[in-house]
């Protein structure tokens, strides 16, 4: 029987705050490029106030994730905590305006947290840094796992940051257990080598109990597996999961499953904005796989994604992806 949704997503479901950054003001105020730095809700709206011209838009890795996807024609849901708020209406509205089916109960009005938002930095190169107010994401709770949801999707997507929650895990445990018992299968994004510095027991654990696709960069990939042979750490992730697909940025992305690699090449692009090349990969990746194509296609797709979103300001596509696919070839 065809399961109502192809994909959902669970993950930390924030308003991204886009604008462009130069090294100076990174220096001045004591970020580092290139990473994702988590901050309270007074650093915020220092941030906020100090940077120009800004967009707002929903966000959040598994949601732009889901919002590829969507995008593509895929039927989609996500998971997330937005509050009763001025933000949370927006992310509520733009989500849904993409094609993505979300439901979670909001955050009442008197909660002492706010929306969560990250304010989005891009360098003249590029590079985002980003900097996280998690907000009422961060109290995602197992109650807020609808197991009827889980149980009919083809896959669930797991967001790496998710893992700095309170009760993270525990959300995560039920939902892969209500998506595995009805024969669905779990993926999971790592999201920043930081990420996986602070949580790597629990990422190793739940990989080897209930992850079936692996999504992560270079960076994240050496990080999780605690060395600097690039090769062996994909190898060493290949002996314990059914498929791993590794980005790593103009070198294109490394697919392995069953004993078989591909390499999948960089589509050339000037990169505007690097903000949601790995979301709009694994969107676009896991869009493929769950239409019948093979891996190696499914991971020319994904840099073909990630090759559009990083030309222009933003995570979301504004070019037609499934035109773009028919132009390299990847679809009839």
């Amino acid at each position: 029987m065809t399961k109502k949704y192809q994909i959902v997503g669970i993950g930390n479901a924030m308003v991204d705050v886009l604008a462009h950054a130069d090294d100076s003001f990174l220096a001045e105020n004591g970020i580092e490029k290139g990473i994702m730095q988590l901050i309270d809700m007074d650093r915020a709206v220092e941030l906020y106030n100090k940077v120009g011209p800004a967009t707002e838009i929903s966000g959040g890795s598994a949601a732009n994730t889901i919002a590829g996807a969507a995008h593509l024609g895929g039927r989609v849901a996500y998971v997330g905590k937005v509050k009763d708020d001025q933000l949370g209406a927006i992310f509520t509205h733009d989500l849904r305006a993409q094609g993505v089916d979300y439901d979670t109960v909001l955050a009442g009005a008197d909660a002492p947290q706010e929306t969560g938002r990250c304010i989005v930095l891009v360098a003249p190169d590029g590079e985002r840094s980003m900097n996280t107010y998690l907000g009422v994401t961060e109290f995602l709770q197992p109650s807020d796992i609808n197991e009827a949801l889980m149980a009919d999707a083809e896959w669930i997507y797991l967001e790496g940051y998710r893992f700095d929650g309170p009760e993270s895990h525990e959300a995560f445990a039920k939902a892969n257990a209500a998506c595995k018992a009805a024969g669905g299968k779990v993926s999971l994004t790592l999201s920043d080598p930081f990420c996986v510095e602070r949580h790597r027991d629990a990422f190793r654990a739940m990989i080897k109990s209930d992850v079936d696709l692996l999504f992560c960069n270079r960076a994240e990939m050496l990080s999780m597996y605690q060395t600097e042979d690039f090769d062996a750490a994909l190898e060493m992730a290949a002996a314990e999961i059914e498929i791993v697909a590794c980005t790593d940025s103009d070198q294109g992305a490394h697919i392995l499953s069953g004993g078989k690699r591909w390499h999948a090449p960089a589509i050339p692009t000037d990169i505007v904005d690097a903000t949601g090349a790995g979301d709009l990969f694994a969107g676009a990746f896991l869009w493929g796989l769950t239409n019948g194509y093979d891996l190696e296609t499914c991971g020319n797709m994904g840099c073909v994604a990630a090759s559009e979103v990083i030309s222009h300001i933003g995570a979301r596509a504004e070019a037609d992806l499934n035109d773009l696919f028919k132009e390299s070839g990847l679809v009839s």
